[in-house]
């Protein structure tokens, strides 16, 4: 008879997609967290009664990081809550190195032949700042949104998808800007080294964050549908495996 220590011997990774969700949904977050550094504006200067109207301020975050929300969506509505937390610590952990090993690289002494260490240190180094303000509106944010996702669902199960999508994106996106916006850009960032943007620009970017992200997710709402649905029909043990129409 083979001894057990003899045999070839593997884990078993399941057979669901939960694996992949996540690693996505870690990839788009720290993608981001780099994108942010930089603010983008579209338009001419247009003010009403003294107050910035245009131009539109973001950040190259904008970009991907509303589909952040559309990856936790699915993790609230496929897997729960308590798969959802370990999916956002997991991003939060993730996110956290990035930002120590940039801190360490900046830090470390450049080569003398190296002439790059100020535009290093001018985009990359600007990075903790960032990730702290990301990530505090990446945990109020997404666990506002998984938490809402399923208390609609445990009121209305597998009916109105739509429903618990929407308001969760609402809720979550409005907290999750708020915090970013005024930690990054406004008076609570000045002490960890950077420069706050004046009020009435930092309330347009706030402002044209939560909307411009929350209309990227309604948007997205078709392939959201697609997605549920695909992941739903792939996990062994989900009971409802249909499209959600109602």
């Amino acid at each position: 008879m083979t001894k057990l220590q003899d045999k070839v011997r593997f884990a078993s990774g399941g057979r669901g997609n939960y694996d992949l969700v996540v690693s996505a949904f870690v990839a788009m977050l720290l993608i981001s967290n780099v994108g942010a550094t930089k603010l983008i504006q579209f338009g001419p200067s247009w003010e009403v009664a003294g107050y910035p109207v245009l131009p539109i301020i973001t950040d190259g975050g904008a970009i991907l990081f509303p589909l952040t929300y559309v990856l936790g969506d699915v993790l609230a509505e496929v897997y729960g809550m308590a798969k959802a937390r370990r999916a956002i610590w997991t991003g939060f952990g993730f996110a956290g190195l990035m930002s120590v090993c940039f801190m360490l690289v900046d830090a470390a002494p450049p080569a003398s032949d190296w002439p790059n260490q100020d535009a290093w240190h001018a985009v990359l180094g600007f990075v903790p700042r960032i990730v702290v303000a990301s990530l505090c509106g990446y945990l109020v944010g997404q666990f506002l949104n998984a938490y809402v996702v399923v208390a609609i669902k445990r009121r209305m199960l597998e009916r109105g998808l739509w429903v618990r999508l929407v308001s969760s994106t609402v809720v979550g996106e409005f907290a999750d800007t708020v915090v970013f916006c005024f930690i990054a850009f406004g008076p609570l960032g000045n002490w960890m080294g950077g420069d706050s943007i004046p009020w009435g620009s930092l309330l347009n970017y706030t402002l044209v964050g939560w909307i411009y992200k929350t209309l990227v997710e309604v948007a997205c709402l078709p392939v959201t549908y697609r997605v549920i649905s695909a992941v739903k029909r792939r996990e062994p043990d989900y009971v409802s495996v249909g499209l959600d129409r109602a």
